[in-house]
């Protein structure tokens, strides 16, 4: 029987999910790497540990569950994290480690170049906030701190792109991933001039790029082999974790919109136009030639939920953060919604929309004499959702939002799912699938498969498991905390700035 195997690159692990052409699970393996940090403000991947990881993974995959049930591989569908920046020699050689999304050492670069002349320019042209995150700050930061590094590169790629070479020596990235960048200009499909003219490159220095149903790239031979894969086997270049795990929850169309909670989070929502947000709070990406995913991003969503696991619990050795997490989400069942007043800020890595402030700092407030540790892990989780709902908030001025949709290992957990319900007041859908990036990628697959014919047939395929309807005592009580939540992120602003500066 034919499948499609999905590989899915994401902030700690790499999740290899191969579905058969009738859309189900047949085969699924997970490994986990590092995340770097040397220093504050610094967040980095080692590209060989994570190449490793994804080669180890998926031969164990083919070889206990692929052709151990006989099944043929048609075709690889790939997919990764945004924002990442891995500076690369003639050779391709990595010169260092990736740069990735969390990391804020670019925010000096950000903030000269949406000041710059073309900074509203840009933005509108790419559909990137400009922002620490971005790989346009990012390769604007190599060339200020690391003119060595810069003078040696040959190429800028993501870590997708690493590992698509490794794959097929080629350098090839898709629109999706390239218009995360804000060095690609999302209306014409091509690399934006005035992001070039400030990254002091040229096109030749990034890859070529392509549809994200590419099918142009071939396996090598060798490694055919080895992976014991038909020679034949298609290699398609697939999307973003945040473009497919929309695709993935079903949600294409108007009313809708896709939570994600997993090490990072997001609001989303699909459509044919581009959001115009006169503050530049929300990104627009391209899923295809016509169809955008628009939305915010926080930094601070399932790694802060790892890092209260790791420093605050006893979890002498964690092996799996998704597991211990799951474990701390049964504790805060037993507090009731709100905390008992106690109110968290989990900006622990800075962050994005719809602050877009990478010196915000994390804090607890309204700590009294009553609270115990149970609190602070059910106002740990409640923070942010409280942060998500900032960004759902304003994105609602530009779409209309029923109904909500959620995707990611967190999200999905009944008392998380509960409490956004809650925090919104509206009704949460929660979908049978539960790795929704790897069943986008499948579908993707399925589209070139003749399956589906579009992106919207292959989305209204997606089975709803659970709703999750809104409690309206709940909710009240949200919305006191979210006045003080929203009211202390900006008085803080000029403290943040202050503390930053003495970490």
């Amino acid at each position: 029987m034919d499948c499609i195997i999905t590989i899915d690159i994401n902030t700690s692990a790499v999740k290899i999910a191969a579905y058969n052409l009738d859309g189900k699970l047949v085969a699924f393996r997970k490994g986990s790497f590092s995340i770097l940090y040397p220093q504050a403000d610094y967040s980095e991947q080692d590209p060989e540990q994570v190449f490793i990881t994804v080669l180890f993974v998926l031969k164990d995959l083919i070889r206990e569950q692929i052709l151990g049930q006989n099944h043929k591989v048609l075709s690889i569908v790939f997919s990764a994290a945004m924002h990442s920046v891995l500076p690369i020699d003639s050779r391709g050689n990595p010169l260092g480690n990736a740069i990735i999304w969390a990391d804020n050492r670019a925010k000096k670069e950000a903030d000269m170049i949406k000041k710059s002349a073309n900074g509203v320019k840009i933005y509108e042209n790419t559909g990137t906030p400009i922002h620490a995150m971005s790989p346009l700050a990012k390769i604007a930061w190599i060339k200020t701190a690391q003119p060595e590094r810069f003078k040696k590169t040959s190429k800028f790629i993501s870590i997708k792109e690493y590992i698509i070479y490794q794959f097929t020596n080629q350098y090839v990235i898709d629109y999706s991933m390239a218009s995360a960048t804000g060095l690609f200009n999302i209306k014409e499909k091509k690399w934006e001039q005035d992001s070039l003219d400030i990254s002091g490159l040229k096109t030749m220095q990034f890859s070529d790029h392509a549809s994200v149903f590419n099918t142009d790239l071939k396996i090598k031979p060798g490694l055919a082999k080895s992976l014991q894969l038909p020679k034949n086997t298609k290699i398609i270049l697939g999307s973003t974790d945040g473009c497919l795990a929309t695709l993935g929850s079903g949600v294409f169309g108007e009313g809708q919109a896709t939570i994600s909670i997993s090490h990072t989070g997001a609001v989303r929502v699909a459509g044919q136009k581009i959001i115009k947000d006169n503050e530049n709070r929300f990104f627009n990406y391209v899923l295809d030639e016509e169809t955008y995913i628009s939305g915010g991003p926080t930094n601070n969503a399932g790694v802060v939920l790892e890092w209260f696991a790791s420093n605050f619990r006893n979890h002498p050795v964690i092996v799996d953060f998704e597991d211990a997490v799951e474990d701390l989400f049964k504790e805060a069942t037993l507090v009731k919604s709100g905390s008992n007043g106690l109110l968290f800020l989990p900006y622990l890595l800075g962050e994005r929309a719809p602050i877009w402030n990478s010196n915000a700092r994390g804090c607890y407030f309204g700590i009294n004499i009553k609270h115990q540790p149970k609190h602070f892990l059910r106002a740990t989780i409640e923070g942010i959702i409280l942060e998500i709902y900032s960004i759902g908030k304003i994105l609602e001025k530009y779409r209309k939002i029923d109904k909500l949709y959620l995707t990611g290992k967190y999200a999905a957990l009944p008392i998380c799912a509960g409490i956004i319900a809650d925090v919104f007041g509206k009704k949460v859908i929660v979908s049978d699938e539960a790795e929704n990036v790897n069943k986008g990628a499948a579908l993707l697959g399925m589209i070139d498969a003749g399956i589906f014919k579009n992106l919207e047939e292959a989305a209204k395929s997606i089975a709803m498991k659970n709703v999750f309807e809104p409690v309206a005592e709940n909710n009240d009580t949200y919305q006191k905390l979210f006045d003080i939540f929203q009211r202390l992120t900006y008085k803080l602003s000029e403290e943040f700035e202050l503390i930053e500066k003495l970490q």
